[in-house]
């Protein structure tokens, strides 16, 4: 079970982290995702944040088991008001939304599974 949850936790990890970078430097997928989904390009960075803390999270979550639990609930959250402001946006583009959205939701079922009393 552990094999399981250290992947998981690392893929999400990398996964949403190379999506926090992607915000924060400003590369054109973000801004034109925005723009698809008619929200104001400030958010970009903000979103950035919130999607590295998540990634740091995992991370955090190796050592103190809480704290992942929180991360992937976090995201979990995330991807499903992303998913709302695509549906708003009549963006139903969802293949990317998809991949980070099961990835989020597996990283919060091994780390409830791995962590039941955290």
């Amino acid at each position: 079970m552990f094999v399981t949850y250290l992947v998981v936790t690392l893929l999400a990890s990398a996964l949403n982290g190379s999506a926090a970078v992607a915000n924060l430097i400003g590369h054109e997928y973000p801004k034109s995702e925005a723009d698809r989904n008619r929200v104001p390009r400030s958010w970009v960075r903000p979103l950035g944040v919130l999607l590295g803390a998540g990634a740091l999270g995992l991370l955090a979550g190796i050592v103190v088991p809480v704290l992942g639990i929180l991360a992937a609930a976090g995201l979990v959250l995330y991807f499903l008001s992303a998913l709302g402001v695509h549906v708003r946006a009549g963006n139903f583009r969802l293949g990317a939304w998809a991949l980070f959205f099961v990835v989020a939701l597996a990283a919060l079922i091994v780390n409830l599974a791995y962590h039941p009393n955290a």
